[in-house]
């Protein structure tokens, strides 16, 4: 019997439950904390995993991502690297990012953030402003997320630009790579986007020097994780005007805490990290292939290079 130890912060375990087992009848769902025989668990499902829980589990196979990221799992100071690890790479993720990056490119490039204070003040006054092809935006990793995202704010007209830290191509996109294109692509952006995979390379990525490095007003978005913003610069750099406004879906503590200066900022826009929902539909599918892959001896799809981080 093939048994699968499920942790997630979210009250959906019966779901979960039923879902896969309509899928693999004989398989033994175990809820964390109740793992039971630990040596008897060969998959973890799993979401921000407790230190030492994963290396606890002596004959375990895989580890599954109940999300796109695994900064969540490497965090983990006891993770046995040696173990398979896959995450989520799915459409409908990457169709939900993009819906929250065009939106809200959309209203920083529109005003709409100025056009909410005139209506809250009773003001009827129109606001100029560049057409698409005049906003130069930036998309901060051009992997499945960033990529789409990118060609997608390009289709719109925008003059979009790319970084990450290899060279990539993107249809459309203006792309730069590594710490020599980091400065060009900053000083040309007036709408940066971040959307990194969160590794020890990009922690606290966004900080006081690189948004220095955009126009002054530039605005900020970030789709990523919370673990790439170094708070307390970002906040001081919205201060002093040198960044206009922000939107951010990730922080580095989650939930937000009720005393975060993010809540009541008048240039922030916060949003409780649901920029790219995870469909569980396509979660599900993509474990069941990786257990059915890893019973038949053939090789996991998705799979996390330990090294990348991603």
């Amino acid at each position: 019997m093939t048994t699968l130890l499920f942790r997630s912060n979210a009250d959906r375990d019966d779901w979960w439950r039923e879902t896969l087992l309509a899928e693999i009848p004989d398989l033994d769902f175990r809820v964390w904390p109740d793992t039971g025989d630990k040596a008897e668990i060969d998959y973890a499902l799993v979401w921000k995993p407790e230190t030492g829980l994963l290396a606890s589990l002596p004959n375990l196979r895989a580890i599954f991502s109940l999300g796109a990221g695994v900064d969540h799992i490497f965090a983990d100071a006891e993770l046995p690297k040696h173990i398979p690890m896959c995450r989520v790479i799915n459409p409908n993720m990457a169709l939900r990012m993009r819906e929250w990056i065009v939106m809200h490119t959309l209203m920083h490039h529109r005003r709409h953030r100025e056009y909410d204070r005139q209506q809250r003040d009773r003001i009827w006054q129109e606001l100029l402003q560049p057409h698409a092809g005049e906003r130069r935006v930036g998309v901060m990793g051009l992997g499945e997320l960033g990529g789409d995202a990118a060609r997608h704010l390009a289709i719109l007209g925008f003059d979009t630009a790319g970084w990450s830290r290899s060279p990539k191509k993107v249809d459309g996109v203006t792309c730069f790579s590594g710490a020599d294109g980091l400065p060009d692509f900053l000083a040309r952006t007036e709408i940066l986007i971040c959307l990194l995979p969160l590794t020890e390379q990009t922690r606290g990525i966004v900080d006081r020097k690189l948004l220095s490095g955009l126009p002054r007003g530039a605005t900020f978005i970030n789709g990523g994780r919370g673990g790439h913003v170094v708070e307390e610069d970002l906040l001081a750099m919205l201060d002093e005007g040198h960044v206009s406004e922000a939107t951010l879906d990730v922080f580095q503590t989650e939930p937000l805490p009720e005393d975060s200066p993010f809540w009541k900022h008048p240039q922030v826009t916060v949003t409780p990290h649901i920029a790219a929902f995870s469909d569980p539909r396509a979660l599900v599918e993509q474990v069941v292939e990786n257990i059915r892959r890893d019973q038949a001896g053939q090789p996991l799809i998705n799979r996390v290079d330990p090294d990348r981080g991603y």
